[in-house]
């Protein structure tokens, strides 16, 4: 039987709040949302994976931009997983700052670009951001954000990237017995199921 260390490999996940969670004021750095109930799968199952969490409340597709240098690409990440777009469209409705379309596809191109020219042949992972329609006014969020969403589908079909789609996956919750603030209080930050389904989507994903 060899007694040879497997490899060790990195998994980095950069985003918004929904990845930060609480990172900053954990030991660990890992925060305490899906990202965390991931870490814990990895203890388990690969325990020399080295998981990174470089998520940033209130970051748009800009901001991830601008530090992706830094935050990605010198963690030299076996495994990269994006997770960006609600606050391109949030901040329209709460700021009057609104992110076109085609400025957003640039910001999250830009990313893509990096990692192939870096790392072709390494496993990217797109998250798609969701809203639970708690009121009318996250209902209204559709009407920006779907644009959004549209956009990532196809860079993830024209990068070879694989999709967690968690549209899919909360209007499957829904029809299994929760409600909109049960998935997400706000309409945007997952409640602890919303990152328990979030987690378990993107293993069913990566596995794939």
């Amino acid at each position: 039987m060899s007694t040879e260390a497997p490899a060790q490999r990195t998994l980095l996940f950069i985003g918004d709040s929904i990845t930060d969670c609480g990172r900053r004021e954990d030991p660990e750095g890992i925060g305490f949302g899906y990202v965390r109930l991931l870490a814990e799968h990895f203890a388990a199952y690969e325990p020399a994976a080295r998981i990174v969490n470089t998520g940033i409340g209130g970051n748009r597709g800009v901001d991830l931009r601008a530090r992706f240098a830094e935050d990605c690409l010198d963690h030299d990440p076996d495994v990269v997983t994006v997770y960006v777009g609600v606050n391109d469209t949030w901040r329209r409705y709460d700021q009057g700052d609104p992110t076109e379309d085609d400025a957003f596809e640039a910001d999250y191109r830009y990313l893509l670009d990096q990692l192939s020219a870096t790392r072709p042949d390494r496993p990217v992972v797109l998250i798609i951001p969701f809203v639970t329609d708690i009121d009318e006014d996250k209902a209204r969020f559709h009407e920006d954000l779907d644009g959004k969403v549209e956009r990532i589908r196809r860079l993830a079909r024209e990068f070879g990237a694989r999709v967690v789609d968690l549209e899919k996956v909360m209007a499957d919750a829904l029809s299994r017995g929760h409600t909109p603030a049960s998935l997400a209080p706000d309409g945007v930050h997952p409640s602890t199921a919303g990152h328990r389904l979030i987690a378990d989507a993107w293993l069913e994903a990566f596995r794939r």
